[in-house]
């Protein structure tokens, strides 16, 4: 319940205690560490094994913290490294791993990264640019794929908000990349490459083209 339905060890020993059993949130917190300690070595030969990947996933999310003797909680991050090759036909099982980490500074990312220089498909947050620096620490510098759906909602937010031309101009044109990873899902590595080349890449590019156009248009 703790980590499943967010319920502090605490109401669940006081839900525990109406039904006539006594066990103290401080015996809990023993076996969560018990249980943590025993899972440690398994979380940490995940991790190794999903850093060999040629690909993986980041993103990092905030999670409040119990904050004893301030009366309130502070703010804490997640940070989930994933790997799920099963939209294209990949041989490899999905898997995640969590980390917390008290704020979201990219030396986070940098640590838990330590040994990973593959792909990186990111939301676009300036802190894993320290990443692609070939200075980095723990290893060479990674290549980053940003992802269309963030850049896509922002269009999104702004064509529900007023009926923006310009935005729904935009998502029609997302939509294209959209339709051709339709088509190729599942086929072998070098056909997706070569469809994303023969079909994709000139979209793209007319897409840059556009944006520069449009940014003439609107108020900064």
């Amino acid at each position: 319940s703790k980590y499943a339905d967010h319920l502090p060890l605490y109401r669940q020993s006081r839900i525990l205690a109406r039904s006539g059993i006594e066990i103290h949130r401080s015996t809990l917190a023993d076996w969560v560490g018990t249980a943590a300690f025993h899972l440690g070595p398994v979380v940490d030969r995940l991790a190794e094994h999903l850093k060999t990947s040629t690909k993986l996933f980041m993103d990092e999310t905030t999670a409040p913290v119990l904050d004893p003797g301030r009366g309130r909680t502070k703010t804490g991050y997640l940070w989930a490294l994933a790997r799920d090759d099963r939209s294209w036909g990949g041989d490899d099982p999905p898997g995640v791993v969590f980390f917390y980490a008290p704020d979201r500074a990219g030396e986070n990312a940098e640590k838990i990264l330590h040994g990973f220089d593959g792909i990186l498909q990111l939301d676009g947050y300036q802190g894993y640019n320290r990443l692609t620096r070939p200075a980095r620490k723990g290893g060479d510098p990674v290549r980053v794929a940003h992802c269309w759906a963030h850049a896509r909602r922002k269009l999104k937010e702004v064509f529900d908000r007023d009926g923006s031309e310009i935005a729904a101009e935009g998502l029609r044109r997302i939509a294209e990349f959209y339709k051709i990873e339709a088509d190729i899902r599942g086929t072998a590595p070098g056909q997706r490459l070569s469809a994303r080349q023969a079909r994709t890449a000139p979209l793209v590019v007319e897409f840059g083209e556009w944006l520069k156009q449009q940014r003439l248009r609107v108020s900064a």
